[in-house]
């Protein structure tokens, strides 16, 4: 696998199916914005998926391990072992080719490796496909290669498996942080974070869906928009103008109409 799918942000369908599913009314949408936010601040920057167009992912090598009965903590200890710990983010996808290629070699197919890392918007877990709504962790992955609409959903398909959702209703931050973050949750500040990202969020805008696409288009383009968060800051100006000009487009720092239909069409993405 390549893991190169069409690599579509977002879409307004695609959040509010979500917004649906988990029993959330549209001006609830700051929850979820809140989750994004939180979920992605430190791995995807905001995007599911990274400037080439591969989703966002972290290993995991004590799951490796687990997924495999520890048969390669000798040979590979980089990639199987009984603890944690990701390193940079540029070297996710070195080990989990060769996590691929351990397992193809010992035939055990693809599912050991790619159950062993979290995937997308959501950083959900391989091995949670099923509770993602996925009959194999090959073709969750195949889903979020697709789209953004497919990792969130999958993220509201474990959310609501665990009946998380509720506590998305109620507000209560250190519950949904305890269930989708683990038990550690406080040291990371996971509910406070979330809290305060909820507050900010629903007193003020909302990302909006079309300047976060361009954001992924001049990212996907190379142009470094800066954080994917529908939000006009400095850095996207920066960036859209740099695209303006090389485009043949008017000077200027705003993604107006053609500029827009410039930016997603030579990404390759849906309009």
């Amino acid at each position: 696998m390549d893991f190169l799918g069409t690599k579509q942000p977002l879409t307004s369908t695609g959040l509010d199916h979500v917004l649906d599913f988990l029993d959330l009314q549209s001006g609830e949408a700051a929850a979820i914005w809140a989750v994004i936010e939180v979920e992605t601040s430190g791995v995807t920057q905001g995007c599911g998926f990274r400037a080439d167009g591969r989703p966002q992912i972290l290993y995991e090598r004590h799951i490796f391990r687990r997924e495999t009965g520890g048969r390669f903590d000798g040979k590979a200890p980089h990639l199987s072992g009984p603890q944690g710990g990701y390193g940079g983010l540029s070297t996710q996808y070195g080990k989990l080719h060769q996590a691929v290629t351990l397992c193809e070699e010992e035939q055990l197919g693809l599912e050991p490796a790619l159950r062993s890392v979290s995937w997308g918007l959501g950083q959900v877990m391989g091995f949670n496909a099923g509770l993602a709504g996925f009959d194999s962790a090959e073709a969750m992955v195949r889903a979020m290669m697709d789209g953004e609409d497919a990792q969130l959903l999958a993220m509201a398909h474990f959310l609501r498996a665990h009946s998380l959702h509720k506590a998305l209703l109620r507000r209560d931050w250190a519950g949904f942080a305890r269930g989708y973050n683990g038990r550690g949750y406080a040291q990371n500040q996971y509910d406070v974070k979330l809290e305060q990202a909820h507050s900010r969020l629903s007193s003020g805008s909302l990302p909006n869906l079309q300047l976060r696409a361009a954001q992924i288009a001049l990212l996907y383009l190379g142009y470094a928009p800066g954080r994917v968060d529908g939000v006009i800051g400095q850095r996207t100006r920066n960036a859209i103008s740099n695209f303006r000009l090389q485009a043949g487009l008017p000077a200027g720092t705003d993604l107006d109409g053609p500029c827009y239909l410039a930016l997603v069409g030579r990404a390759g993405l849906q309009p």
